[in-house]
């Protein structure tokens, strides 16, 4: 089969490999019919050591079940699924609390021997907690928004759920990504009185205001800083969601957050120490929180939301090109010339 590898930054390639085979008795192996490139996937583009090794790419995704391990009681050959970016049983103390990323008995795609999900089909471990079942006669106009449910809105939501966000609140998204957007949109469903999003370019703060962004502020650093306190009446935003993962956006999220106010990150950091101290976090009693997040936990009650045309996250895609020409889809989100890029094997 076809599957995506990087030996580098900016070193994207399609290789032929083996198909993936049964390993563990809860595994279950899926045909990908539609898979993306995630913003993170940016990370390792830019800035990973070369190697002989391909790393796989890829972690979310759509696909058919074609076949099962002996101890998967749910996904059936023939399922129409999505998956979270993360695997996970679902049912151990961790996945129970909600927080599925880090199930002791899951894991990633793309490590440990897994596969990546820009490929013609993958390994499922733990399918049975993993795997939810779509409807197979659904409308394909709503399989970008089904897609858009194994992360990245579901990572929005995570920012806006582990920030509190609650009617009446000040919410600040830093960050015009796809995931900032989709925080955006989780925060006007969780009843935000006034949404800042933090981003400048005008296509992207568009899509936005129609998501529910009542101000955008185009200003970075401590110009940014500036304008989004006065935008509150000097006091803060009660909730700030920080989609990036770089050391300025975090600095602009505690220069903005209000005292007693929330931080929630969900951008991958792209650094090891962060300020907490009396000027950063301490000084404002603010708290920090966020994480990867664990889909699993809503994924359910999302897909209910897409199937019944309440949220359509799948305005985030902007573009496609068929598995050959992943390298391609990475380029150009690396240019910025589109925001998420879809792919179809």
């Amino acid at each position: 089969m076809r599957a995506t590898f990087m030996y580098g930054p900016g070193d994207v390639r399609v290789e032929n490999v083996p198909g993936p085979t049964i390993v563990e008795p809860t595994d279950a192996i899926v045909r990908i019919t539609l898979a993306c490139v995630c913003g993170s996937d940016l990370h390792p583009y830019r800035s990973m050591d070369k190697t002989d090794q391909g790393v796989p790419m890829g972690h979310e995704f759509l696909g058919v079940v074609e076949d099962t391990g002996s101890d998967v009681r749910g996904p059936r050959r023939g399922d129409f699924v999505v998956s979270p970016f993360a695997f996970a049983d679902n049912t151990c103390p961790i996945c129970r609390d909600g927080f599925h990323t880090a199930c002791p008995h899951g894991g990633w795609y793309g490590a440990g021997g897994v596969g990546g999900a820009q490929a013609e089909a993958v390994r499922v471990p733990q399918a049975d907690g993993t795997l939810v079942k779509i409807p197979t006669d659904v409308d394909t106009a709503l399989l970008p928004s089904l897609l858009a449910l194994s992360d990245v809105y579901l990572t929005g939501y995570h920012a806006a759920h582990m920030g509190r966000v609650e009617p009446g609140k000040t919410v600040t998204v830093i960050g015009d990504g796809a995931v900032g957007l989709s925080a955006v949109l989780a925060s006007r469903r969780m009843g935000a009185e006034k949404i800042i999003l933090m981003g400048r370019h005008a296509s992207r703060t568009d899509l936005g205001r129609e998501w529910g962004a009542t101000d955008v502020v185009a200003e970075r650093g401590e110009e940014g800083v500036a304008t989004v306190m006065e935008l509150t009446g000097g006091e803060g935003s009660h909730v700030v969601l920080e989609a990036v993962g770089l050391m300025p956006a975090y600095e602009q999220a505690y220069g903005i957050v209000r005292p007693g106010g929330i931080i929630s990150r969900v951008g991958v950091p792209q650094y090891e120490q962060a300020p907490v101290g009396f000027g950063s976090l301490f000084g404002k009693n603010a708290q920090l929180a966020g994480g990867p997040a664990p889909v699993r936990a809503y994924l359910e009650p999302a897909l209910e939301d897409v199937l019944a045309g309440r949220i359509d996250p799948g305005r985030v895609f902007d573009a496609e090109v068929a598995l050959d020409e992943v390298a391609d889809a990475y380029r150009a989100m690396d240019e910025r010339s589109r925001l998420k890029v879809l792919v179809r094997p």
